[in-house]
């Protein structure tokens, strides 16, 4: 799993107990596999279709940094499925899973199309292509 995105908890990302709230966790996920996705996938649009049961397993608190794994597990024709992980980057103790994150490359007019990928690219493979 490719951890690169960091997040520091602030006090606006706390719920009313205190702890991270977990709609701004999802919120931060969900940017973070779009960006991996549409560097996998080397394309400029693509959409969340499906998110798979997410796991809660231990909770962040002010001042943790927070860290977000990403791999690609599979890739459709016009989709890309991601596993995602995020964890406390100081005690590497797992704060939520999702075993299954799928996206979808569209065109202009939000039209599923189709990709060509067939395998996960490497982050140097794709600074190489970029620049």
């Amino acid at each position: 799993m490719n951890f690169h995105t960091r997040k520091w908890i602030k006090p606006e990302d706390l719920n009313p107990n205190g702890s991270l709230f977990g709609g701004s966790l999802l919120k931060w996920i969900d940017e973070e596999a779009a960006i991996y996705a549409m560097c996998q996938l080397e394309a400029p649009k693509v959409v969340t279709k499906l998110i798979s049961e997410i796991n809660f397993v231990s909770s962040g608190k002010l001042g943790d940094i927070v860290e977000m794994g990403m791999t690609a597990s599979e890739f459709g024709r016009t989709s890309i499925t991601l596993k995602c992980e995020v964890r406390n980057k100081i005690t590497k103790k797992a704060i939520l899973t999702i075993d299954r994150m799928v996206f979808v490359n569209v065109n202009d007019k939000g039209e599923p199309i189709p990709h060509g990928k067939t395998r996960m690219r490497k982050i140097d493979e794709k600074l190489e292509n970029l620049g």
